[in-house]
């Protein structure tokens, strides 16, 4: 009895343990169904906390409303004088290969329709080499047509440039033999290079060449005489580059989804790019095998050119300077002391965020929101922007050839004192995963592989993601930039992303942070970063508040590129700026409105009934926007948490 007592025993445990096994599996099959965060769901969870929200009041004013000092400036790129219409008997022809991700294809196409305006020449459509180069993409749109609707740049732009999409047939071959000359001029090349050099060699051949690789082939900031070339350019970066229509359609269902329940929306970018931090020497920010890649990356750039300074340099007093971008902890924490709730949401821009999903942690527990295209956007509807592409072929993933003791003993003795991560045991096989990060080849040598077919299609996609991204940015509520280039080389994503917001709507909220200034505000309060005294949240905010308004433009006209900051040849007022400034104790603004022209009527009676539907709610706004203080913003935030969740939250505040 006892044997068969234990039997049963035996059994029943064992149904037990298959039972559970099956319901363990059962579950976690479920659960990995629910990995993959969707955004509307989200979104949906948050409709009580969105019906305790205000819709109007101090707290909706002071975070998401519009810069009221500068509603008067108005978007007007037209030609102020004499335009002759393109001569369709030019000089010749003008093609060019632009290599380079986003930011530089756009900055390049602006420098090249005013070149060949310069020249009286026939712009060719530009090649995007970093479509070109990856085989296998989709073949319904190629090279320019990959992100830009081709036929609209065409069209909007036949009043200032004579442009065709490809060579006449007499020229082609030529062109495949190379008979035509081939320049590769720098951003910084002057008009005065052109007209000596370029356009003598154009009238001789009919046909020359340009090679572009730093974002542009044109001085940024043109002579004062060259006004009408730089409202050319405002023309084509926002009036002619318009994204393919596919793009547009999914861009704006993301900003629709963003904004559903009526809710706002903010971008932030990081700015953290490889050749960012290794161009300003950021590499000791980051850890492990991040700062490798930086480290190494920034050896190329000096073996190049690009850079002239030593490898190794202190990165901690590169962010002191400035140089640095703000980390994503650092702007949460910012966007705190702002009053920014923590459901307050959030995109995520930028096609590369080096660190990638760990660097992000911080903020993405301060903001629950915090969401990219991955999350607005499903795995369909990302499919179809792509398009139907040619399967690649499956990498074989090799071993790594044995060293002998000889050479590992001489590996060790060249790794110099930084440490460096170890290859796998050789006890057991090298799998594939361990291989599938585009950083794998550290733990194997010192020299980066060439980019695989993979790795070039993936570089075309970013193309794809960062036009999505530049479409929710442009039409966001508010944008935040981690880092921008302050002038210094070509236009970044951000910096684009500014300049066209700036041209379109000149009062949205479009913060433009001093880097500098915050870094030492961080240091000051370093020992009790999370918990800051009241003068420290008051800082930010004065600082932050300052960098939207006329401070903020000001600063950044003496450091910004020229598409980072149109105002100047592209903007009118609709206002005779002695009455803008009439009052005003300092000269900033009149500054900042210094030589702009008064809006023609056309604009004026556009804006006309804007302004007598809400004149009245505005002048009640502002009187309020007056009597509202910082600790008034508080309490009304307080208020606006209802459930246990956001009292938690509101708990981490850095004002309380």
């Amino acid at each position: 009895m006892i044997k068969s007592k234990i039997k049963w025993a035996a059994l029943v445990g064992l149904v037990l343990s298959f039972s559970s096994l099956i319901i363990h599996l059962m579950l976690t099959k479920s659960n990995t169904d629910l990995m993959q965060f969707h955004a509307i769901d989200s979104f949906n969870e948050d409709f009580n906390y969105i019906n305790s929200v205000p819709t109007k009041g101090a707290w909706r004013r002071k975070l998401w409303g519009r810069v009221k000092v500068l509603e008067t400036l108005q978007p007007h790129a037209a030609p102020r004088s004499t335009y002759p219409v393109v001569n369709e008997q030019n000089n010749g022809f003008i093609f060019a290969k632009i290599f380079g991700g986003f930011e530089r294809i756009r900055s390049s196409i602006c420098d090249l329709v005013t070149l060949a305006r310069l020249l009286n020449a026939t712009l060719i459509v530009p090649e995007f080499q970093e479509s070109l180069r990856s085989k296998g993409i989709s073949s319904n749109f190629k090279s320019f047509s990959y992100i830009y609707n081709e036929d609209h740049f065409i069209q909007a732009l036949a009043n200032d440039v004579s442009i065709l999409k490809n060579l006449p047939p007499e020229f082609k071959e030529a062109r495949k033999q190379k008979q035509y000359p081939i320049f590769k001029p720098k951003i910084s090349t002057g008009p005065d290079f052109y007209m000596t050099e370029v356009l003598p060699k154009l009238i001789q051949s009919k046909v020359v060449g340009l090679v572009l690789g730093d974002g542009g082939c044109l001085q940024p900031i043109l002579p004062p005489s060259f006004a009408e070339y730089q409202r050319l350019r405002c023309r084509v970066a926002f009036h002619a580059l318009h994204f393919r229509p596919e793009i547009i359609s999914l861009g704006r269902l993301m900003v629709d989804r963003l904004r559903a329940a009526g809710q706002p929306y903010l971008v932030y970018h990081p700015g953290l790019k490889r050749d960012t931090l290794a161009y300003h020497g950021c590499a000791e920010l980051f850890q492990d095998v991040h700062t490798e890649l930086i480290q190494f990356r920034r050896a190329q750039m000096i073996k190049q050119g690009t850079i002239k300074e030593e490898l190794n340099v202190d990165s901690h007093a590169r962010k002191q300077n400035g140089s640095c971008p703000l980390m994503p902890e650092e702007v949460g924490l910012l966007l705190r002391a702002m009053g920014y709730p923590p459901r307050t949401r959030i995109y995520l821009a930028g096609s590369e965020t080096f660190g990638g999903q760990r660097i992000l942690i911080p903020l993405r527990s301060m903001y629950t929101n915090l969401v990219d295209r991955t999350s607005l956007c499903s795995k369909q509807e990302l499919a179809n922007l792509v398009g139907s592409e040619t399967a690649l072929p499956i990498d074989q993933m090799l071993s790594p050839p044995a060293k002998i003791d000889k050479q590992l003993k001489e590996d060790w003795d060249k790794a110099g004192p930084r440490p460096r991560p170890l290859p796998p045991p050789p006890d057991r096989p090298l799998y594939t995963y361990e291989k599938e990060g585009w950083y794998g080849w550290v733990a194997e040598g010192d020299s980066e592989p060439d980019p695989s077919q993979a790795d070039l299609r993936d570089q075309a996609h970013r193309l794809l993601w960062d036009a999505l991204d530049y479409v929710v940015s442009v039409e966001a509520d508010a944008f935040f930039p981690g880092y921008d280039n302050d002038g210094s080389g070509s236009s970044d994503f951000s910096s684009l992303v500014m300049g066209h917001r700036l041209y379109e709507s000149t009062s949205a909220r479009t913060y433009r942070p001093d880097r500098k200034y915050l870094v030492e505000l961080f240091n000051r309060t370093s020992d009790h970063l999370y918990y800051p005294q009241q003068n420290w949240t008051l800082s930010v905010r004065e600082h932050l508040n300052e960098s939207l308004a006329v401070e903020g433009l000001l600063r950044e006209s003496r450091l910004g590129s020229f598409l980072s900051h149109p105002i100047q040849y592209c903007s009118c007022t609709t206002i005779k700026t002695a009455e803008m400034i009439q009052g005003e104790r300092d000269g900033n603004l009149q500054r900042l409105f210094e030589g702009l022209d008064e809006c023609p009527e056309s604009i004026k009676q556009a804006r006309k009934p804007a302004i007598s539907q809400d004149g009245n709610a505005d002048e009640a706004e502002s009187q309020e926007d007056g009597a509202d203080s910082d600790a008034q913003l508080d309490e009304e935030l307080k208020s606006t948490s209802t459930d246990p969740t956001s009292q938690q939250d509101e708990e981490m505040d850095p004002d309380d």
